[in-house]
């Protein structure tokens, strides 16, 4: 009898409590907050973070390893002592999470166009982590709500046979029903998202080319859809503003930080030699003299005084000097964040004619390439006593005459272009037969510790190593054993 009248008084007790419960989340629920974040907030964030983060590691690790820039402290990078640079992991990783759930919720609704501009992407966020590591986690990524939490690493082939799916898949879909919000490139437009998966996918291709089965076939089949990026309009370029948080990642770094990066020896003695006008926009002049510029260039891997480590300090529209002219002063723009311009994708097609993948003519591209730079840049002739566009091609030296005109216009024009400039660098080094010296604008960094090898790839985070050993262990056993920055991915056997 107690037991049962026990077993009452908790029974009414627990109703007692679940009726009070459920009144009580009721009175707390907020009916004007959503309960689930929208797919133009997640798509904004998306784009801040990852762009910010290749941002930073252009200016950190980009920019130097391909020898545009050189650092002069902490000259690890450049002198070829490499670790695992896991912020570059990380960021593009974080920035891979807002897209998984937009690409949902936009499932969900239907909006095919969002679904587009999530894979296109996310296609261009995993190229990066790709080209940089090797294989990596891919089809389990960014599966933590299916409680995937040590994801398997994708064999590199396999990535890139779906990244180039998956840029097809996304162009279909931004033809599709739906409408883009939220989205800070291209302010809604689906037809430059389809421009900009078309050419990230020529890219991709030519990244792969020393691969991937037929690569010319390829390039050919998107080539020829004619809808790639064709003028500066179409720049997938994130336009930052003056005020926090929003500005350009670099502006709020000590002076300090900021000047143990500068113009490098060879970008500057390039550049020179054809009295190029951008180099007022890539540096500060040394006098700070915006008529009557002067400039110089540090030495890449310099560890000692027998390797010169002072350069001109980056451009004006990188980093506000308090005590130096300022880029309003100038008329200028604070500088972008570059996901991929009209410029690089006039050289791809260049390169492309003169590999004999499609048919044209290599100099016209090759010209409206240079020409898109300099628009890009806003260039100022009169320092540099040109009348015209025209005048430079044409009196400068720098007409076209080989392909490797081609590389280093493009490699000049990939100036702050996320990892590009490295991924290029490579390609180029491994398709002159390792030989530095068949690379006349390029050269072995001065004291590099790496026996004057290109590295060939980054190293996986320590993290991964005790997070989620086994499938680095696999990772790196595919790598022949060695978690090493001279190890042979698929990409570069």
């Amino acid at each position: 009898m107690k037991y049962k009248i026990h077993m009452l008084l908790f029974s009414l007790l627990t109703t007692l409590l679940w009726t009070g419960c459920q009144e009580y989340e009721e009175m707390n629920l907020n009916p004007n907050e959503p309960t689930e974040v929208s797919p133009d907030v997640l798509l904004a964030s998306s784009i801040r973070q990852s762009v910010n983060a290749m941002v930073t590691e252009s200016f950190l690790l980009g920019n130097n390893a391909g020898q545009l820039t050189a650092k002069t402290l902490r000259t690890e990078v450049d002198a070829y002592n490499w670790n695992a640079f896991p912020t570059v992991w990380e960021g593009l990783y974080e920035s891979l999470t807002d897209l998984e759930s937009m690409e949902r919720i936009s499932v969900e609704q239907g909006n095919e166009p969002m679904q587009g501009v999530a894979i296109a992407m996310r296609s261009w966020i995993f190229s990066t982590l790709t080209n940089a590591y090797g294989s990596i986690p891919y089809f389990e990524a960014i599966q933590g709500a299916e409680d995937v939490f040590t994801p398997g690493y994708t064999p590199q082939p396999d990535i890139y046979a779906d990244l180039l799916s998956e840029l097809d898949r996304a162009v279909q879909l931004l033809e599709g029903d739906g409408q883009i919000t939220g989205d800070l490139i291209y302010n809604g437009d689906a037809d430059k998202w389809i421009k900009l998966a078309n050419s990230l996918h020529l890219r991709l291709i030519m990244t792969g080319s020393g691969a991937l089965q037929n690569p010319g076939q390829l390039f050919a089949d998107v080539y020829n859809t004619g809808n790639i990026m064709s003028s500066n309009d179409d720049n997938a370029v994130l336009e930052y503003l003056q005020g926090f948080p929003n500005e350009f990642p670099l502006v709020p770094l000590k002076t300090g930080d900021f000047d143990a990066v500068a113009l490098s020896e060879n970008a500057y003695t390039v550049m020179n030699g054809y009295n190029d006008p951008r180099l007022l926009r890539y540096a500060r002049p040394n006098n700070d003299d915006y008529t009557n510029p002067t400039f110089s260039g540090a030495v890449n891997g310099s560890n000692s005084a027998n390797c010169p480590k002072t350069g001109s300090r980056l451009g004006v529209q990188y980093y506000n000097y308090p005590e130096f002219v300022q880029y309003e002063e100038l008329g200028l723009s604070q500088a972008d964040g570059i996901i991929m311009t009209y410029a690089e994708v006039e050289f791809l097609i260049a390169e492309a004619i003169a590999k004999g993948w499609i048919s044209g003519d290599i100099e016209t591209h090759y010209r409206d390439g240079i020409a898109a730079s300099m628009e890009y840049y806003e260039v100022d002739l009169a320092p540099f006593n040109w009348s015209s566009f025209a005048d430079f091609y044409d009196n400068s030296g720098v007409q076209y005459n080989e392909v490797m005109d081609i590389w280093e216009q493009k490699w000049l024009a990939l100036f702050f272009t996320g990892l590009e400039p490295y991924f290029e660098v490579r390609r180029w080094y491994l398709e002159s037969g390792e030989d530095w010296g068949a690379i006349p604008f390029l050269s072995a960094p001065c004291e590099n510790l790496n026996n004057d090898q290109l590295p060939m790839r980054f190293l996986y985070p320590g993290e991964e190593q005790s997070l989620n050993s086994a499938n680095y262990q696999s990772a790196v056993e595919a790598l022949g054993g060695s978690n090493s920055q001279n190890a042979r991915m698929w990409l570069v056997q």
